[in-house]
């Protein structure tokens, strides 16, 4: 059976600090890229702060060298962020440079996509949103292959519904700009599988799966790094989800973004293992077992 999994960088980094410390993984690349070839992932993802510690002892060369002689194929990279702040704002400063990594990593090691959004819940219109994305994504175009993907998320003060990001994405007009979706956000925020449908279907990139409780914990932030389920182990409609976006037409790769303490915890073989297993029983359940990345 193919199945197009995908473990991205907090399902397999293990015991990392993420947004209090060292987010870094202690897990070396040519282990991570054994452990996801020995269980049948397709590929990994690389969040900025692990590629930039990566690179202080590997070349680009040999980051991608070993990814592709493990056999495989789709490759993350994520995340950037305030880079709809005007120039010469120190956010965007920083944000430009991270940008350059996030870029200049996307050409060397042929990464199938980056993730962008608003995680640090900056202020801003959505002309002035759209208009940025346009730009970033012009600025791509030029530099490396892969597409752009707008992460939806019930934090994002300023698109925090299908409408808004539809409304930034599609208003771009940029061939290598997208929608990227995560189960988990999607359930947070209601959104029900068939409310899905309003999402035109050339402007979905990318789908992440990731389960949850549907009631909220107090504190969002922490229950979205730390409380995360596999699939199928919350109380998510996952297959539903699957159904929902296959009918849209995505043939993508499915990451899995399971942000958890628990998961965390586990050695790295089983928690490969089982991030697979998982995933793959709810992609049967919704009968996609078969899908493949065009």
């Amino acid at each position: 059976m193919t199945v197009d999994v995908l473990g991205s960088y907090w399902t397999t980094a293990g015991p990392v600090e993420i947004g209090t410390g060292r987010e870094w993984s202690l897990f070396g690349w040519p282990e991570r890229c054994a452990e996801a070839a020995r269980v049948g992932m397709r590929g990994l993802g690389l969040w900025h702060a692990d590629l930039e510690h990566l690179l202080q002892t590997h070349s680009p060369a040999e980051l991608r060298s070993v990814f592709v002689d493990h056999g495989l194929e789709v490759l993350e990279l994520e995340f950037l962020n305030d880079w709809f702040v005007p120039p010469g704002d120190p956010r965007r400063t920083a944000s430009d440079q991270q940008r350059d990594l996030l870029f200049t990593a996307a050409a060397e090691l042929g990464a199938h996509h980056i993730k962008l959004g608003n995680l640090k819940r900056t202020e801003a219109g959505l002309d002035q949103l759209t208009t940025a994305f346009a730009e970033l994504c012009a600025d791509a175009a030029g530099r490396h292959g892969a597409p752009l993907t707008y992460e939806l998320m019930p934090f994002d003060v300023n698109a925090g519904s299908i409408e808004a990001v539809v409304r930034i994405v599609g208003g771009a007009g940029a061939a290598n700009g997208g929608i990227a979706l995560d189960t988990w956000h999607l359930g947070k925020m209601r959104i029900a599988p068939d409310e899905l449908a309003a999402i035109p279907a050339d402007l979905l990139g990318y789908v992440e799966l990731s389960d949850g409780m549907r009631a909220d914990m107090p504190d969002h932030s922490v229950e979205t790094t730390r409380f995360r389920r596999l699939p199928g182990e919350g109380e998510f409609d996952i297959p539903g989800y699957v159904r929902a976006l296959t009918g849209l037409g995505y043939r993508g790769p499915w990451g899995v973004e399971v942000l958890s303490d628990d998961l965390r915890a586990l050695p790295m073989p089983e928690m490969f293992r089982r991030t697979v297993e998982t995933t793959r029983a709810q992609l049967d359940l919704a009968g996609a077992g078969q899908g493949g990345t065009p």
